[in-house]
């Protein structure tokens, strides 16, 4: 989501607590070398080198998602109703598809799925909704959506504050959303997974689970691993501070149900989903990044999507993050590449 819409409703309760080229060594990757964030994660480069460009026309930022493509393409979703296919190794745009909702109106479009055959399952956060679309940006069906989930009157959710994160578990049966934030009734920093499964073809709801983030923060991007994992990005955002960001393993195994479970405050009988710290990006090595806002790292921006891209030889996944620079001045449209073992 725009980070900055919610930045009144979550300041009060916060406590204020360059290019490819100029990112350092591009096989770094060993603890040996310096780049750890954490004992599992490392950093091995970033790249400024689509901040405040342009692609036929089209502003190239605002990005909410990433998905690696059939083709070994990068799939990079903006929030404001475009979809662009990326160079892997450059980064340079090499396609961009317009998206619309039924009614030829922009999305606020968040989420991003490649499914295995390459239609592309799109959420947003301002009903919410999750569309499937073809690859050439026609709307194929939508999925449904549970009555709570959507934004008030018509349920329990604050505009903007919805699906943010979107993931296929691995065999491509289970689609799963995250919640940015909770929805009315629930404690605050509880926020609900949705998943549906595929049954002939068509994603069906299905159950639902509850995570709690740390203090302040909200979730704006989930992916699956290949073990059927979850990581999780948590972010938020202190005026005159800059971002937090950290890096979650999640595991839903042992996780409650709650698609019946009208109010999440805590109960005992509610298991939650289990989340183990990976990485506070803020301990990362900063490899001569500068910010344009402070930052309690200058390497921090306003992280929002995340895709896995593979493993290393060691086994250690590769972890791609990008940052959304709200068309802003003051923001950074950045790659972070990463190696997370999990």
């Amino acid at each position: 989501m725009r980070l900055r819409t919610v930045l009144a409703t979550l300041t009060a309760g916060l406590a204020a607590a360059t290019c490819l080229t100029a990112a350092g060594p591009a096989g770094a990757a060993d603890s040996a070398d310096g780049n750890d964030c954490s004992p599992t994660v490392s950093l091995d480069r970033f790249s400024d080198a689509l901040d405040k460009t342009t692609y036929e026309g089209t502003f190239v930022g605002n990005f909410s998602a990433l998905a690696v493509d059939r083709d070994g393409s990068l799939a990079a979703l903006e929030d404001r109703s475009s979809l662009f296919g990326l160079d892997p190794k450059t980064l340079q745009p090499i396609s961009a598809v317009h998206l619309a909702d039924e009614k030829g109106a922009d999305l606020d479009s968040e989420g991003l799925v490649i499914d295995r055959d390459g239609t592309r399952l799109i959420s947003s956060e301002t009903e919410p909704s999750v569309r499937r679309y073809s690859r050439d940006g026609k709307i194929l069906d939508r999925l449904p959506v549970p009555s709570s989930l959507l934004v008030a009157p018509a349920g329990r959710a604050t505009a903007n504050q919805t699906f943010e994160g979107l993931t296929l578990l691995p065999g491509g049966r289970t689609l799963l959303a995250s919640m940015e934030y909770a929805i009315s009734g629930d404690s605050a920093g509880i926020v609900r997974f949705q998943t549906w499964t595929r049954h002939h073809g068509r994603f069906r709801l299905a159950a639902q689970y509850a995570y709690r983030t740390d203090a302040g923060l909200g979730v704006p991007e989930v992916q699956a691993t290949p073990d059927g994992r979850l990581l999780v990005l948590e972010r938020g955002f202190t005026a005159g501070v800059g971002n937090t960001v950290r890096l979650y393993e999640a595991d839903l195994r042992h996780a409650t149900d709650t698609s019946t479970v009208e109010i999440l405050n805590g109960q005992p009988d509610v298991q939650l989903i289990r989340k183990t710290l990976l990485a506070d990006i803020a301990t990362c090595p900063t490899l001569g990044a500068t910010a344009k806002q402070p930052q309690p790292n200058p390497l921090l921006d306003n992280i929002e999507g995340m895709t896995i891209t593979g493993r290393d030889h060691t086994g250690r996944l590769k972890v791609l993050l990008v940052s959304d620079d709200n068309q802003n001045r003051a923001q950074t449209t950045r790659f972070y590449y990463l190696r997370v073992r999990v």
